[in-house]
């Protein structure tokens, strides 16, 4: 019943949300492509691929998790050679990422709206034998049309943070079944078992697995052509680097603030900037010259390696941990002007040292591990920034010992990628054998 008035008023909310969807679209570019896709109607060509084979069916909504798809999907081609799988993703980033990492034995699409006959032609189309969802993507159609097909449906990499714990919370009674429904959850950290019980999955099967995010293994940091070269220390030719990554607006400004208290003291250093939007890069240039900086786009720098800048920002897609090669120190974004803050993950694992403000809320665990055991620096307001950029700046000591600490706070989730992908393996025998 409480189905029957999601699929009834479905329609009604697409239209209140549509207006703010389509400009987020195409705010983001090449909304275009295969936007029928979204509406579960596929060319012919895709059709006739998929229709050769069956296939497990990852779902990653954005750029992070996607990237924990493709480093879960490998693991588990290597288990079982056999596997052919269909990644789907929500956003143009999303796609964009899967579409340049993926192999011959993955076909990339967007996802289908959870709308019934939408879902319903997808699920024609794709014709999964698991279906695999990352992170927190749960949708009632979905699970529905897999739980009455057979097919078993997992959630991996799963966290729920207090906040979300409580918003779920409110509405207990409707999606209590949805939850019981899933076959197997793959959980980070050990407060998430209890979570995702309360919220109705069964407690046997629930498994601590760590994060596929935070497992260090397969995720050494590729060289890009882009990256300028990098010593030992972090530093660049041109000298030391702060590196803003997966920035939000208004951060961007602020580190160019400090880059100018900065200089006095420090009179190389240079600043990049990732913004978290690559279709925020024109403004965020803007708000960089307004401080009377010169600023380069990424692109630009192979053709102009001799140039003089005081700012680099990075106006491509997926490069970023390539880049990071490059960071002296390293601020995790989304956590001085907005909640929730970055995945501190990917700069630790390229041993540089890292801080971040006081939101952390999506990675409050995490967080709050490296704070405790001296792996990273969380700066209490914009003012405390500055300073302790500089204390970073000026001792290599204290950076080595935030990357050697942070890179234990890791250790733990080491493997979590293959215990994933065998209970995933281990769920296809079980259901088949029912």
């Amino acid at each position: 019943m409480i189905r029957f008035f999601y699929n009834l008023l479905f329609p009604i909310g697409l239209l209140l949300f549509l207006p703010g969807y389509v400009l987020k679209l195409v705010r983001r570019g090449n909304y275009k492509a295969k936007f029928g896709e979204r509406l579960g109607i596929y060319a012919a060509s895709t059709r006739a691929r998929l229709a050769q084979r069956q296939s497990i069916w990852m779902h990653a909504v954005s750029v992070g998790e996607v990237r924990v798809a493709l480093k879960l999907a490998a693991e588990m081609k290597r288990l079982e050679p056999e596997l052919f799988c269909i990644l789907t993703t929500t956003t143009t980033t999303g796609m964009q990422i899967a579409t340049k990492q993926k192999h011959d034995w993955i076909e990339v699409i967007y996802t289908p709206i959870d709308f019934w006959p939408v879902m319903r032609r997808a699920f024609a189309v794709i014709r999964p034998r698991r279906i695999v969802l990352i992170e927190a993507e749960v949708w009632p159609n979905m699970v529905a049309l897999a739980r009455r097909k057979g097919i078993p449906i997992a959630l991996v990499n799963a966290r729920l943070s207090r906040r979300s714990e409580r918003r779920f919370q409110h509405f207990q009674s409707l999606i209590r079944s949805m939850f019981a429904a899933l076959d197997l959850v793959c959980v980070q950290e050990r407060e998430d078992l209890q979570r995702f019980a309360a919220l109705g999955v069964r407690p046997e099967r629930i498994q601590l697995t760590g994060s596929v995010k935070f497992d260090p293994v397969g995720s050494a940091i590729q060289s890009h052509d882009h990256t300028p070269t990098a010593s030992d220390n972090g530093d660049t030719p041109r000298g030391a680097v702060l590196f803003g990554g997966s920035t939000h607006r208004g951060e961007e400004e602020i580190l160019g603030r400090v880059l100018l208290q900065l200089r006095p003291d420090f009179p190389n250093l240079t600043l990049f900037v990732a913004p978290r939007h690559t279709e925020r890069v024109r403004e965020v240039c803007t708000e960089l010259r307004a401080l009377s900086l010169v600023v380069r786009l990424a692109s630009e720098l192979p053709s102009r390696s001799d140039d003089r800048y005081d700012c680099v920002v990075l106006d491509t897609t997926g490069a970023l941990s390539s880049w990071y090669r490059c960071a002296t120190v390293v601020f995790v974004g989304k956590s001085l002007t907005a909640r929730g803050g970055q995945n501190p993950v990917e700069p630790i694992l390229a041993a540089k040292p890292v801080l971040f403000g006081p939101h952390m809320e999506n990675f409050s665990t995490l967080a709050k591990a490296l704070v405790a055991r001296n792996a990273a620096v969380q700066v209490a307001d914009v003012e405390s920034l500055s300073g302790a950029v500089a204390m970073l700046l000026q001792d290599p000591e204290t950076r080595l010992m935030l990357v050697r600490n942070a890179q234990e706070v890791l250790a733990p989730h080491r493997g979590a990628t293959q215990r994933t992908a065998e209970l995933l393996r281990g769920l296809r025998v079980t259901v088949a054998a029912r």
